[in-house]
C-alpha cells in the first residue's frame, strides 16, 4: 500500500484496480488526525460487520455497493456518499464491482 505523491491532480478511481475475488486498497494519505483510503471490491466481496471508534465517510466512485449500519441497509451508486457513525456496527458489500473512497477523521 503506497501513499500517492502530494500536489498532483488525482483521478481517484484510476488509482486502484479491480482484482477477481478480492478487495484491494490503497492509502491516499495518512496522518495522526485521520486517513483517506481507496478500495476496489469485486462483486460479492465484503467487509464483515465491525465497529470503528470514529465517524467514517464513504463515497462510491464506481459501481454499486450495499452499506449496512446498525441493521439498516443502504444501496449506494457512483456519486453517492454516506457517513458511518462511530461505534455503530457497519458492513460493506459489493452488489456489483465498486470502488469507494473512505475518509476517517480521528477526532
Amino acid at each position: 500500500m503506497s501513499i500517492v505523491p502530494k500536489s498532483q491532480v488525482l483521478k481517484l478511481a484510476d488509482l486502484v484496480s479491480y482484482q477477481d475475488g478480492s478487495v484491494v486498497s490503497r492509502q491516499i494519505t495518512k496522518a495522526e488526525a485521520g486517513n483517506v483510503t481507496l478500495f476496489a471490491f469485486d462483486a460479492g466481496q465484503e467487509l464483515s460487520e465491525h465497529t470503528a471508534p470514529f465517524d467514517a465517510l464513504v463515497e462510491i466512485l464506481d459501481g454499486e455497493a450495499e452499506i449496512s449500519i446498525s441493521g439498516m441497509s443502504y444501496a449506494l451508486n457512483a456519486g453517492d456518499a454516506i457517513v458511518m457513525p462511530a461505534n455503530q456496527p457497519h458492513a460493506v458489500k459489493g452488489t456489483k464491482r465498486f470502488k469507494m473512497l473512505l475518509t476517517m477523521i480521528r477526532a
